[in-house]
């Protein structure tokens, strides 16, 4: 059990691939480190093992606006960056205070506030951390240098209504809505008149009839109106109001006097905010600190609220400028009521003016906000990161003008809500999909990391490739609870959204291993370009709706399919052009583009005339196409001019003439239009399996992301990858330990590189594709495994007996496993467990210690004495290893069931970083004949404590079953080195 020069043997990367139906599981294979191989290291070795504080996760931080004080904010740093991570988001969000700031003293802008930040800065620069800041106080961005009746302030129309029959006589409708607290000011912009069609059911909109709407407005005197129906039919006066919506940001006041949120869709309101930060924020040493060490700024999502109409000051010429119809005639289907519409004219008029409508508002947040701070930011040497999405704008428009675009695991309903945003990046030439990860309802104190991690390792297969983690909260503020400030717990008296993670959780301990396992998966995403296999094509960029792509979301990703999406305006990029049969050819390098009706309008076949247009010109280019769906009834989406249904139709018939285009009939029809045109992925299974993926390319390497989207099934089967180059030498990365090593097992099948891939529910691997013949390695084994140690091939097994090899120099090497004791149960544990209660201040905690012995492992709840504990428990075993382990090249520990993180030490030997999702751990050489202990730490949650500490706001919570619950196991394997000829 112990190498010839009298130390442990490093643990060696056990190779992806063995025989099929072999039991081997990926993560106890390459997370292995006992007998690191000494086969020459790639090139980028060095950089995975240690990625750069660029690259690493980051925290949203929390901050009590600014009641912060700057020497707590400086130790601060140190604790996220002592664990590891790359950066922060200081973030004014104070939904959980019971008792309110001082906005004039500590309010977010103000002298106390930039104190605090010029503080972050500072450390951050000296810990090489990064910075990134909101744009204003919560979201949507605000400041407090306006009212709700400035101009750039967010507005509303709203509507007044009456109905009558014969003549009308009296004043214009006053606003239905009133008017929020703060907007004094309205403006009266039209009275209009229309004949009311037939009754429909409530709540449904009021029937309008289109031909009879007329326009009063000249006739409105003093307030007043007098008018005349021309028939004797149930009309409708209907008058719009222009007015300060009064929207404040999210949470408690923030500011004094009030901040109000801006007009995203005129120059004023990202002039506002400007403005407020070149007179009140930027001082020349923050201006220089944000330099050194300023990440970006940072809007959240669009969350624009009205309970009347969004609207801004001109809409209306704008959309006739650019929709090349008036809106007037219109006007009255794009009306709201809390979030409903109020009118209707036919489906087909309100589908498409709601569509331009909605058109317009993409086009001046993008050219009066978006763009405008972006600018701004790149001149302070920022980078602007938002989620661009909220409302129904084109969010994948947005993601391509974006530095950073960000999506989130909390409001987001699927993978494809991710792959929207990716979709846009990928064609705007973007490096990084940011994602606020980690937050969940209900999940304050009880959220683990290893549920953090299933969930976030999937949105990384969907081009996600950056965590802002949310989040870590400030130590505390008034009014708080231990275990301090958190910003959304409590949350209407329930325990609120996501984690505070930090050194007031017991897990903390532990998190730095969780911080190198996300940085090198981040940093190996960050390299090169996003390779995707598909382009779907949607009408509307919308993100956040959850709907999927046709047939390849269900279908097509189980078998190793890859898609984002794209808009129109996608198409209108630079960066649209073909090559080599690759739209995208320096980016993204799709392979087809596939397009159906409009999935948002129950895939009602429309298109526009300059997108149709677009298509045919890159199908000529050679860029291979599938249109799902008969589109002899296809239209134009919004307000048509004469003609222009004919000649998309005209277009169509053109678009289905290119040689490369395949019309399918429906859905299911699209993997034989594949076939037809020859294409396959990137990376296939020859079954369906719950196994995700994500391609990276650079250079001289391609990089493979997998992952396990399964809670329950293991994934064991071969996968195919596509080899960029005749000769291309596959890499095992190991994101927990930061190894890299030769896969042992492996066969090249004409352009594709086959290997097996055996995770475990939530488990990763990384396989990087180098350019250039490597080491010998083996086609095939019947061993559960194979590694390359030393630069020798050998195989391992748990099993003794004779393993036959086939070598890829041809060779039929047949090695021996000596005999090998049975696997062991440990039952037997002394547990010591440091059970956290509250401390003398909010956010200090004291420990009461508690010793058992177990005969039987069990969760903490079923144990005398730790029903209500939270804390971090060590398990302690001693194992006597008789002579039989003598044969044993080496162990691995099977921990079974754990809650939540942990660490394992054999005979003082720490282990690690150990693979926090599989509960298996390789113990190389570690043990020895005769006793052995074996300690497993394990650090949990808050939640069973504040259940009884504060049961106002957790009391109803279901205990969490923390500890190590078991099974545990050793089981030995044996290795064999494969003779050399």
């Amino acid at each position: 059990m112990r190498d010839d020069r009298g130390g442990p043997r490093r643990r060696a990367l056990l190779g992806l691939g063995a025989a099929a139906g072999a039991a081997a599981v990926l993560p106890a294979a390459v997370t292995s480190a006992a007998a690191r191989g000494k086969a020459p290291r790639p090139g980028f070795a060095a950089a995975f093992a240690s990625p750069g504080r660029a690259v690493r996760p980051k925290f949203r931080w929390w901050w009590p606006d600014g009641l912060v004080d700057p020497a707590e904010i400086a130790r601060e740093v140190d604790q996220i960056a002592d664990a590891g991570f790359g950066g922060v988001e200081v973030a004014a969000v104070t939904h959980s205070l019971s008792e309110p700031i001082d906005a004039e003293r500590y309010g977010w802008g103000t002298a106390a506030w930039a104190a605090g930040l010029e503080s972050a800065l500072r450390q951050a620069d000296r810990r090489g951390l990064t910075v990134d800041v909101t744009i204003g106080p919560a979201w949507p961005a605000a400041v407090p240098t306006i009212t709700p009746d400035s101009d750039a302030a967010a507005h509303e129309l709203a509507h007044g209504l009456n109905t009558f029959q014969g003549s009308y006589a009296g004043p214009v409708p006053p606003p239905v809505v009133p008017a929020a607290e703060g907007a004094t000011a309205r403006r009266l912009l039209w009275v209009q008149a229309a004949r009311i069609g037939a009754a429909a059911a409530a709540p449904a909109p009021l029937q309008l009839d289109r031909d009879s709407v007329t326009d009063l407005t000249a006739l409105v005197r003093d307030g007043a109106l007098q008018w005349t129906a021309p028939d004797d039919g149930q009309w409708a006066v209907i008058s719009y109001w222009e007015r300060g919506s009064g929207q404040r940001p999210e949470g408690p006041a923030h500011t004094s006097p009030l901040a109000y949120v801006v007009d995203h869709f005129n120059a004023a309101g990202a002039r506002a905010v400007t403005d407020f930060w070149e007179r009140r924020i930027l001082t020349r040493r923050v201006r220089e600190l944000l330099r050194r060490a300023g990440g970006a700024l940072f809007e959240d999502s669009l969350e624009i609220e009205t309970d009347a109409t969004l609207w801004t000051p001109g809409l209306a010429e704008e959309f006739e400028r650019r929709i090349g119809h008036p809106l007037l005639p219109y006007l009255a289907a794009v009306i709201e009521k809390d979030e409903k519409y109020v009118f209707a004219f036919d489906a087909a008029t309100n589908k498409a003016v709601r569509r331009d409508y909605m058109q317009v508002i993409t086009d001046l947040y993008l050219e009066h906000h978006l763009l405008p701070l972006r600018d701004w930011a790149h001149s302070l040497g920022l980078a602007l990161r938002v989620q661009p999405y909220g409302l129904e704008t084109d969010a994948i428009h947005s993601a391509s003008l974006l530095d950073i675009p960000e999506g989130e695991s909390l409001g987001f309903k699927n993978l494809d809500d991710f792959r929207c945003l990716a979709g846009g990046r990928d064609m705007g030439g973007g490096r990084v999909l940011s994602n606020e990860a980690g937050a969940t309802a209900g999940g304050a104190y009880a959220t683990t990391w290893d549920a953090t991690l299933r969930k976030l390792v999937t949105q990384y297969c969907a081009g996600v490739n950056q965590a802002v983690l949310h989040g870590f909260g400030y130590a505390t503020a008034p009014g708080a609870a231990w275990p301090g400030f958190a910003a959304f717990s409590p949350y209407h008296g329930g325990p609120g959204y996501g984690e505070a993670w930090g050194p007031r959780t017991p897990a903390w301990r532990h998190v730095s291993d969780v911080a190198g396992y996300l940085g090198r998966i981040q940093g190996v995403l960050q390299t090169g370009s996003h390779r995707v296999d598909v382009a779907v094509l949607r009408q509307k960029g919308y993100a956040g709706s959850g709907l999927g792509a046709p047939w390849f979301t269900a279908d097509g990703v189980p078998l190793g399919w890859t898609h984002t999406f794209l808009s129109p305006r996608s198409l209108g990029l630079p960066s649209a052009v073909v090559r080599g049969g690759r739209l995208a050819p320096d980016g993204p390098a799709f392979k087809v583009l596939v397009l159906e009706g409009d999935v948002m309008i129950g895939r009602e076949r429309t298109l526009e005339l300059e997108t149709a247009r677009k298509l045919i010109e890159l199908a000529e280019d050679g860029l291979p196409m599938i249109v799902v769906g008969d589109w002899s009834d296809g239209h134009v989406p919004g307000l048509p001019h004469d003609g222009d249904d004919d000649r998309l139709r005209a277009l169509i018939t053109r678009l289905f003439a290119v040689p490369g285009v395949r019309n399918v009939a429906d859905r299911p029809d699209i993997p034989a239009a594949l076939a037809d045109l020859g294409l396959g992925p990137e990376v296939a299974y020859a079954a369906r399996s719950p196994l995700l993926h994500c391609h990276r390319a650079a250079r001289d390497v391609a990089y493979h992301f997998f992952a396990n989207g399964s809670a329950t099934e293991t994934v064991d089967h071969e996968v195919a990858i596509a080899a960029p180059w005749p000769k291309a030498t596959p890499y095992a990365l190991d994101a927990w330990t930061g190894e890299v090593a030769p896969v042992a097992v492996h066969r090249r099948d004409g352009d594709r590189v086959t290997l097996r891939m055996a995770l475990a529910p939530g488990a990763t691997a990384l396989v990087a594709l180098a350019r250039g013949a490597g080491p010998l390695h083996a086609i095939s084994t019947d061993a559960e495994s194979a590694r390359v140690t030393d630069g020798v091939l050998e195989v391992v097994d748990t099993r003794p007996g004779t393993r036959e090899t086939v070598v890829s120099d041809g060779r039929r090497a047949v090695a021996r496993i000596g005999e090998l004791p049975a696997p062991l149960t440990l039952d037997r544990w002394s547990l010591r467990v440091a059970d956290w209660r509250p401390g003398p201040s909010p956010d200090r905690h004291v420990t009461v210690e508690h010793r058992l012995d177990l005969d039987a492992l069990a969760a903490w709840p079923d144990l005398p004495g730790l029903e209500d504990a939270s804390g971090v428990g060590r398990y302690r075993a001693t194992v006597r290893l008789g002579r039989g382990w003598t044969g044993a090249n080496g162990a691995r520990l099977e921990l079974g069931e754990v809650f939540d993180t942990y660490r394992v030490t054999v005979n003082g030997t720490a282990v690690g970083p150990v693979d926090q999702v599989t509960g298996v751990v390789d113990l190389g050489g570690l043990l020895r004949r005769g006793d052995n202990t074996i300690e497993v730490e394990v650090a949990t949650t808050l939640l069973n404590r504040l259940r009884t500490v504060r049961p106002a706001e957790f009391g109803a919570a279901k205990r969490q079953r923390y500890g190590l619950i078991g099974p545990v196991r050793l089981v030995p394997y044996g290795r064999a080195t494969l003779p050399a000829d």
